[in-house]
């Protein structure tokens, strides 16, 4: 399965009262397959996995499956802390037609989650899921970083296809690519490091900013693809900005009042995550307009 591209990791929309909304769900998406993103993730990070139950996720899956365009690749969120569960949620998703499942570290006992027992999750993983899987690196909410060592382990399994590298640090990154067989898919979560990346060889990004902005981190891509590298890398400077500001340090609450001022539905986080102060709104607000002016400088 060739995952390159841009991957937005949907956000989950939720109601004043803090339910679901759905319809806010398929509205964003009917959009999003408007533009040349590859695909989708669902219940990934951004998309407040932690804070669904069991019976939201599957909703989630439906719903975005229902709104998606047949042309785009669909990812589910499927990693939680139980082996045995991950295993029920991957193929859960598999039978709602999703491609491929993006698994987290488990983290929680992090003292005895040592390569070991991660090596052993994965691959019971692996073995079990009835699509391929992508491994999902995102030590600033785990605490725990796969390192290149372990991902070439994994890499030899047939069933494991790729890794979201999401520490933004080039470094480890260009080791995984170096030392993974060619097939192995590298996909980047830092926007800020997106161009760098690509030239070294991910494939692709699955971007928080790419909610927000779409078609500027699709732009990115296509330059740094087709041997663009000034475009690329303007681009990279513009987006620097927007990827510090709304993602790095305001988070998914950053993320969906972005969204709010680009004409998709934002709304709020799902608590205990909090809502932007009117301050941070006016920063986020004023950084879409930077980007904004810099975009039309630069046309």
């Amino acid at each position: 399965m060739k995952l390159h591209g841009i991957f937005p990791p949907l956000t989950t929309p939720f109601t004043s009262e803090g339910a679901l909304a759905l319809d806010r769900l398929r509205e964003n998406i009917g959009k999003y397959n408007h533009t040349h993103l590859a695909g989708y993730v669902v219940t990934g990070s951004t998309g407040e996995s932690v804070l669904l139950s069991r019976k939201e996720t599957e909703q989630v899956w439906a719903a975005a499956r229902a709104a998606a365009s047949s042309e785009k690749i669909l990812i589910a969120g499927t990693g939680v802390e139980s082996t045995a569960e991950t295993i029920e949620r991957t193929n859960c998703a598999a039978a709602l037609g999703y491609h491929a499942a993006l698994v987290k570290t488990p983290h929680y006992f992090k003292p005895q989650m040592d390569p070991q027992a991660q090596l052993e999750h994965f691959l019971r993983v692996a073995d079990a899921a009835r699509i391929p899987l992508l491994l999902y690196s995102v030590p600033q909410f785990t605490g725990i970083a796969l390192e290149p060592s372990l991902v070439v382990r994994l890499a030899q399994h047939p069933n494991i296809i790729g890794i979201k590298e999401s520490s933004g640090n080039l470094p480890r990154v260009t080791e995984i690519i170096h030392l993974t067989p060619v097939a192995f898919q590298t996909l980047v979560g830092s926007a800020a490091t997106l161009y760098p990346s690509l030239a070294v060889g991910a494939v692709g990004g699955i971007l928080a900013l790419a909610c927000v902005l779409p078609e500027a981190c699709i732009e990115l891509y296509e330059a740094a693809t087709t041997g663009n590298a000034q475009r690329a890398k303007d681009l990279q400077h513009r987006l620097l900005p927007a990827a510090q500001k709304i993602v790095a340090e305001l988070g998914i609450a950053g993320i969906k009042h972005a969204m709010d001022c680009t004409g998709y539905y934002g709304g709020t986080p799902r608590p205990p995550l909090l809502p932007l102060t009117e301050a941070q709104r006016r920063e986020v607000e004023a950084v879409l307009a930077g980007f904004t002016s810099a975009a039309s400088a630069g046309s």
